[in-house]
């Protein structure tokens, strides 16, 4: 196992609470549901010991598998925490550099990874503490998507309809109150999504389980501003450079939020989908996936092998050929506004996103085929600053590349079969 080097926090994080509690409340937030809930008891692990001082923090990666999540420093492997949890879990960035808002039965569950970094005159003082669910959780009967976006945080609850928003840095003591949440039910329940924005509205899709090709921006006071009924299918945003752009996929083109209305992306296919969309505020290019053979019942799934490339300025897209497949969980962008893309040979490539090329390529992971259920583990990518984390169940391994270089640096053993993965750098990324 070779051995990580050093990686600093990039920049400043919120100033965090160096003690937490266990209690959360669980009264109803606005909008009269109960949004917020309380844990089980037996899936927190006990309380933090008492922060620990240290002169930098590296990044932790969160790291599911059959039976919890694993909390492994980046810079050596180690595990810092084992939570045992059953059932299928998705990760969340939760938009403050510390905190992961895990999907489970019981709703967004708050993960603490125990990275702190507090601001003092003209430098910062780092501390670290055992990673733990809080107890907070925001209740939803099939958790969804999550967006972090000027500031705020937001969650969709597939199975009611429900989004809801809270402040980023409320979640400085790991703990979200009612009185900290605001929500509101879209028309239908439905897989949909909510973009907060820096004016105060809120981009949100509406639809029902079986249809949805609505997106408009709802206001602070629930009045309809600019919308767009043209998205069949919306599934997938970004936001990119500028103020509150915005891309959703579609399966007739994306669309772009930019200078308070809808664009439409225009593409050559009658059929063109791109519901899994990665975007970067150093960058108006927004990465996709590009899929265009519409599924039919009982045929063998697309796999293609071309990404699509956003530039969210003019509502156009261009196509990179990367040669082999890919999957939903094989995106990344660099701090430089890169694209990277884990591709079925087990290379890792690295697009220039304003030429829509390849520029480097670099062999990571063992060859691999994407699975038939897709919540089985396969390759993770994650990106953090200026490098690319990725998983391959296969070998049970964590490896590491340099985007800007096409380096890998390091290759981790992992004590469990990882499946899914985020990477928390303890950079306040909005």
């Amino acid at each position: 196992m070779r051995t990580l080097p050093h990686l600093s926090a990039l920049t400043l994080a919120a100033a965090a609470a160096l003690t937490m509690t266990l209690a959360a409340c669980g009264s109803s937030s606005a909008g009269g549901s109960d949004s917020l809930a309380t844990a089980d008891a037996q899936t927190a692990t006990a309380p933090s010991e008492k922060p620990v001082e240290v002169s930098d923090v590296d990044p932790r990666a969160a790291i599911t598998y059959d039976g919890g999540i694993q909390i492994v420093d980046t810079s050596d492997g180690s595990v810092v925490a084992d939570i045992k949890k059953e059932g299928f879990l998705r990760l969340n960035p939760a938009g403050d550099g510390r905190h992961v808002l895990v999907s489970s039965s019981e709703g967004f569950e708050v993960l603490d990874l125990g990275m702190i970094v507090k601001p003092h005159g003209d430098h910062n003082h780092y501390y670290t503490t055992t990673p733990k669910l809080t107890g907070s959780v925001i209740a939803a009967d099939k958790p969804g998507h999550v967006v972090t976006h000027a500031g705020k945080t937001a969650v969709f609850d597939d199975g009611t309809g429900t989004v809801t928003v809270f402040e980023t840095d409320a979640l400085e003591d790991g703990q979200l109150s009612s009185d900290e949440l605001t929500s509101f039910k879209t028309n239908d329940p439905h897989h949909g999504v909510a973009v907060p924005l820096t004016s105060g509205s809120i981009l949100v899709t509406e639809g029902t389980e079986d249809e949805r090709h609505t997106v408009h921006e709802r206001k602070a006071d629930g009045s309809i501003g600019a919308e767009s009924t043209d998205c069949p299918g919306v599934h997938g945003e970004a936001t990119a450079q500028g103020e509150d752009v915005v891309t959703f996929g579609c399966t007739n083109g994306s669309v772009v939020f930019r200078d308070g209305q809808f664009h439409k992306v225009p593409v050559p296919e009658e059929y063109q989908r791109s519901g899994n969309q990665f975007g970067s505020y150093d960058s108006p290019y927004v990465l996709t996936d590009y899929k265009t053979v519409e599924p039919v019942d009982g045929a063998e799934p697309e796999h293609p092998t071309r990404v699509g490339v956003i530039n969210t300025t003019d509502a156009t897209t261009k196509t990179v050929e990367l040669g082999s497949a890919y999957w939903f969980r094989s995106f990344g962008r660099g701090e430089a506004g890169e694209g990277v893309v884990l591709t079925n040979d087990g290379k890792l490539n690295i697009i220039d996103t304003a030429t829509a090329a390849v520029t480097k390529q670099v062999d990571v992971v063992t060859s691999w085929t994407e699975n038939e259920n897709w919540q089985e583990p396969g390759p993770n990518v994650k990106t953090a600053g200026d490098f690319a984390y990725v998983t391959d169940p296969a070998t049970k391994q964590l490896h590491l590349v340099q985007i800007s270089t096409g380096t890998l640096l390091s290759s981790l053993d992992l004590s469990v079969v990882p499946n899914e993965m985020t990477v928390i750098d303890a950079e306040l990324k909005h």
